[in-house]
């Protein structure tokens, strides 16, 4: 053991750690590329041919062996054949950016089925609490719910809000672009100057906003309007596009707040400052 780490210690250097780390990532990234889909089961496939091969040459096996010789012969074009559209897909991705594509795609999605939902909600003068998680933990208030871990669906997201649905009083909370949780409770706000015709609702909005960096979205079944709530403060009656355009300017998705009105960028603009009651 000894004599393996000065081996190491003498030979692997912090170009080999970079190496391995890249090439982790890569693998890791082809993998998330392919999970769940037709091509993953091709992948276990051949595996199962490799392992085949190794095992035929070592029992000796030689008609079947000279078969999998003849085959993994042709293995590099095999692999393109089958996985061309996985190749295809990872290229296109990675011309976008080759790091973060993955992930943008998937908030937008995310946001775009939240926009969506939110209107047809507020259409219906349903009420309805949606907290995105950032950076502060909401554990304690996910705990508070229902598991789903569920992805971001807007047919969901309304079943989860309709009055017939048990779970339609709480707020939902999306961690890290799942829902994680329904009827979920919320601190209500503690502000003496928060405005009177304000329900429980709103008042729950803000008071996870004051102590979190999170953003919520809140429909009011009284008016029946689309509300952002961040820092506090709150900003009403938003257009689906304008969700959704405000959504993505707050998760720095893009430069989308230059296409919003100049009442929602100066909201925005106010949501970073620090709120004092």
């Amino acid at each position: 053991m000894g004599s393996l780490f000065h081996y190491l210690s003498v030979n692997f250097s912090i170009v080999d750690l970079l190496d391995i780390l890249m090439m982790s990532f890569i693998v890791y990234t082809l993998l998330s590329l392919i999970k769940g889909t037709r091509a993953m089961q091709m992948l276990i496939g051949l595996g199962i041919l490799s392992i085949g091969f190794y095992i035929s040459s070592f029992l000796e096996f030689f008609t079947i062996h000279w078969f999998f010789s003849y085959f993994f012969d042709y293995f590099i074009i095999i692999v393109i054949v089958l996985f061309q559209d996985e190749f295809r897909r990872a290229l296109t991705q990675m011309g976008k950016n080759p790091f973060f594509a993955k992930i943008t795609e998937e908030k937008r999605a995310m946001i775009s089925d939240l926009a969506e939902a939110v209107t047809r909600l507020a259409k219906e003068k349903i009420g309805a609490l949606i907290v995105i998680e950032r950076d502060t933990g909401l554990k304690n208030f996910i705990d508070t719910g229902s598991r789903l871990d569920s992805r971001v669906q807007s047919d969901l997201i309304y079943a989860l809000f309709i009055t017939a649905s048990p779970l339609h009083d709480g707020a939902v909370i999306i961690r890290e672009g799942k829902i994680a949780a329904a009827g979920c409770f919320l601190p209500l706000s503690k502000n003496p100057n928060i405005d009177k015709n304000y329900g429980s609702r709103h008042r729950a909005a803000i008071g996870l906003t004051e102590d979190s960096d999170a953003i919520v979205i809140l429909v009011s079944e009284e008016s029946g309007e689309a509300n952002l709530v961040k820092n506090g403060k709150i900003i009403s009656n938003l257009s689906e596009l304008e969700i959704r355009q405000s959504l993505i300017a707050l998760l720095d998705l893009s430069q989308g707040a230059v296409n919003l009105p100049k009442k929602m960028i100066a909201w925005i603009k106010s949501t970073q400052e620090k709120n004092h009651p």
